[in-house]
């Protein structure tokens, strides 16, 4: 694992309101010792909220809208690659002519090593979404969440590439991921745009649901896992098909996502 990456600390908001709520707590109590917990209980709250929000740059730097100012999105599918969903998911943005960046897991990527392949020649990024992709990542210790990230990056690196860009599982965050993406020399890259689709769980009215929320600079969230019935598959495709057209028709350019952010998601073999 690449632990000699430069490490680069940060104070976060969340390391400043914390600083500033024991600090409140302090001035309180002497004089209204009922109150010196509230500021606390307050910073609590806080931390809580932030965490279930993948917007959130509470507790580090989150990337999770573009920066055009066009009317323009980015394709993003989560937690494979997988080989019932995968291939037809390429052939469907390759009629469409779109480009897309997956984060998917380093479980998968070793498991199906010829879709990460047929993802990068067909010209589309690759992101980290994890080793194992844990939901319940974010409550393991730092060490655990280290091997996780690079775990992945070392699986992928296997491809010719190296992500630059890390989505946690679930969109959930915590005070640990700065430190730990700091180290790898990484970012932390989450969504502004999602059906609740649970990991393609849920994928009746998908595109409406999409097509009904979008707006410009969006970061859409999807899935390139199969459906939890094999026969959900034909009907999961139509939505995604129906996404892609739909954002067509509505006048939105779809942007691979450095683009839409004006920074890169992965590197070459050649420059790591």
């Amino acid at each position: 694992m690449d632990s000699e990456a430069p490490h680069v600390r940060t104070v976060s908001a969340a390391q400043r309101t914390g600083v500033a709520a024991i600090a409140l707590s302090a001035c309180l109590f002497p004089f209204y010792t009922a109150w010196a917990a509230l500021p606390l209980a307050l910073f609590v709250f806080l931390c809580a909220a932030a965490s279930l929000s993948p917007p959130s740059s509470f507790f580090l730097p989150v990337i999770s809208r573009g920066r055009t100012g066009k009317k323009t999105v980015a394709l993003t599918f989560d937690d494979g690659p997988d080989p019932l969903t995968t291939p037809q998911l390429l052939e469907i943005l390759e009629q469409y002519r779109m480009k897309a960046t997956f984060f998917v897991s380093g479980q998968e990527a070793e498991r199906h090593p010829e879709l990460v392949n047929a993802i990068l020649s067909r010209g589309h990024l690759i992101g980290n979404h994890s080793y194992s992709h844990s939901p319940y990542l974010m409550l393991r210790s730092y060490r655990k969440l280290f091997q996780e990230v690079a775990g992945a990056q070392d699986m992928i690196k296997q491809f010719g590439i190296l992500p630059l860009a890390f989505r946690p599982p679930v969109g959930l965050t915590n005070p640990k991921l700065g430190p730990v993406l700091s180290r790898l020399g990484m970012v932390c890259i989450t969504f502004s745009c999602r059906a609740y689709d649970r990991g393609n769980r849920q994928i009746r009215g998908l595109a409406r649901k999409i097509l009904k929320k979008v707006r410009p600079d969006d970061i859409i969230l999807l899935h390139d896992v199969r459906p939890s019935k094999i026969g959900d598959i034909p009907h999961w495709l139509n939505e995604v098909e129906s996404i892609l057209s739909g954002l067509t028709k509505m006048g939105f350019s779809v942007l691979p996502l450095d683009e839409l952010i004006g920074r890169p998601v992965m590197t070459s073999k050649k420059t790591f």
